[in-house]
């Protein structure tokens, strides 16, 4: 196998990988020590807001947020083996 179908089947991966994680919520969950509960932070058109998360749905807020984190990672991922390709078929 070369080298550019590699790249081909490693870019099939992630990409498969992306899909299977946008479930996702963008932002932050933490406990406000002046709060009882948690918040989701994220930014919305260049503003910071701040929401109540109940804790029935916690987990799965915080599952969602953790596969927004994933999905970055792997859109980098992604971006190196395009980056890859791209010079190989340059030359």
């Amino acid at each position: 196998m070369g080298k550019t179908e590699s790249l081909r089947k490693q870019q099939e991966a992630v990409k498969n990988e992306i899909a299977r994680n946008l479930d996702l919520l963008a932002g932050s969950i933490a406990k406000s020590p002046s709060m009882s509960g948690h918040s989701l932070t994220t930014k919305r058109e260049g503003k910071t807001v701040t929401v109540y998360v109940r804790k029935e749905i916690l987990q799965r807020a915080q599952a969602m947020t953790e596969r927004h984190r994933k999905v970055k990672d792997l859109i980098l991922r992604l971006s190196k083996i395009n980056w890859e390709l791209l010079r190989l078929e340059g030359e």
